[in-house]
């Protein structure tokens, strides 16, 4: 037990973290993961508070100081708890939540939607709401690498020494080989499938048992899968607010950044989940600890929140249950992305007068005030789809299927190309591809034709 003259904040991470290590020398001498396994999580899993002053250098060095007082956060009701938190209370034990802003962000001062009489709402801001997450239980984390990740594991084991092997095996020996590799590792907790995998298949041509070798030693052992002992997720109002952090973390920290998973258009997935993840090592001298960021859209993350009993349920229940939960928890999903595109059309509608007329003004200029936005990203459509879109936007503008109504002197063909296809832009690079094809905005506004024009473009690509 730790002193208790310490202050309670390190007390308890030490607590803990003696705690996580009893835990882990028990799965070892259990047999449940091996000495490989062991020595990976102990590095996470201890010295908790000094992993998390690395959490703290990252958020101060990618979003500067917080704008708001530190809060604890509510897991039950999602949300923060208005009682300011001292610097001295923040421990990897406890959630907590804090207000950032973005700078340099692309979509800043851009989005205020006008009513009568002159009201404005502010639409979109640049804040960006951090919820940093306690450390993740170590029972949660051996089951992943016991369960989830280890079966994938083996997946791969076997997918790479078919392949590896498939010519040089008959498919009665290949499949007996499969069995005895499935045996041997629900026997054993392995992490070095080359040396098992070689004993079972026995004598094979030298150069052939070096390939095999060498591409499964390319396979990522299961608890290096584990990249979320340490996480945050980050809010932001619009998607390219959140790519424009992604790029800037590449920016700063290029040798520090993992991975990168772009989901934010993806209709794929059984669960309709919309986000983005990057990976970023925490660690120093060549140690490697990830710690994940998730990036979501506000309005996508209410509707996360529904979803969170399904998805306790689909980790514990038989599939066929899951499969109903899948399709609910997709339809909570798919109400969040119908709501986000809703607010990019209400942004849409106030853009279109103020653009329009920022390109009449600057008719004699070269620059726009406009000029660069929407910020050009990365992770986007394929040059291809944004072509084939730009091509029959500029065919429904020359057949007047677009035209500007109310603009203060005529434009000419050129004029309103540029202005429809800033608009296009915007809506590729914030909206949502919907699942249900059957879906669209209201179409009783020129902002709502053009992005129904586009969403049905897309729509399109995706049934390719």
């Amino acid at each position: 037990m730790v002193e208790q003259s310490m202050p309670d904040a390190w007390r308890k991470t030490l607590d803990r973290d003696a705690e996580n290590i009893r835990v882990i020398d028990a799965a070892l001498y259990s047999g449940r993961i091996n000495s490989d396994a062991a020595d990976y999580l102990k590095l996470v899993y201890s010295n908790g508070m000094d992993w998390f002053r690395e959490v703290f250098h990252f958020l101060g060095k990618c979003l500067g100081a917080p704008k708001a007082a530190v809060v604890p956060y509510d897991k039950v009701t999602n949300s923060g708890i208005d009682v300011p938190m001292k610097i001295a209370d923040i421990n990897p034990l406890e959630s907590y939540l804090v207000q950032h802003r973005l700078d340099a962000d692309p979509m800043r001062n851009q989005f205020f939607t006008s009513h009568e009489k002159y009201q404005i709402d502010l639409s979109v801001s640049s804040i960006v709401t951090v919820i940093v997450g306690a450390q993740k239980d170590v029972h949660r984390a051996l089951d992943k690498i016991t369960g989830k990740y280890y079966n994938e594991f083996l997946d791969l084991v076997l997918e790479t020494t078919k392949s590896t092997l498939e010519s040089n095996v008959d498919v009665e020996s290949m499949s007996k080989l499969e069995t005895s590799i499935r045996e041997r590792f629900a026997a054993n907790y392995i992490t070095n499938p080359a040396e098992v995998v070689l004993d079972l298949v026995g004598d094979i041509d030298k150069k052939l048992a070096v390939k095999l070798v060498l591409n499964l030693e390319k396979i990522r052992k299961p608890h290096t899968r584990l990249s979320d002992v340490w996480r945050i997720k980050c809010l932001f109002d619009l998607i390219p607010q959140a790519r424009t952090f992604i790029e800037r973390m590449q920016e700063l920290m290029p040798e520090r950044v993992l991975d990168i998973r772009d989901k934010f258009y993806d209709i794929k997935n059984p669960r309709n989940y919309r986000d983005a993840k990057i990976i970023i090592n925490i660690g120093k001298d060549g140690v490697v600890v990830p710690m994940e960021i998730i990036c979501q859209v506000r309005k996508f993350f209410e509707a996360e929140i529904r979803t969170h009993s399904n998805y306790e349920t689909i980790r514990v229940s038989d599939e066929q249950n899951n499969v109903y939960k899948e399709r609910e928890s997709s339809q909570y999903m798919e109400e969040g992305v119908q709501q986000y595109n809703l607010m990019i059309v209400d942004c849409l509608k106030d853009l279109f007068d103020r653009v329009g007329w920022n390109i009449l003004y600057s008719r004699d200029h070269d620059v726009s005030m406009f000029e660069g936005f929407p910020k050009d990203c990365k992770l986007y459509y394929p040059q291809r789809v944004m072509d084939s879109i730009r091509n029959k936007l500029t065919l429904a503008v020359e057949n007047e299927i677009f035209h500007m109504r109310e603009v203060p002197a005529k434009l000419t063909k050129e004029q309103e190309n540029k202005i429809y296809w800033f608009m296009a832009r915007f809506v590729l690079c914030a909206a949502m591809p919907y699942l249900k094809t059957d879906w669209s905005v209201p179409k009783d506004t020129e902002a709502g034709e053009l992005f129904d024009f586009v969403m049905k473009e897309v729509q399109r690509y995706y049934k390719k």
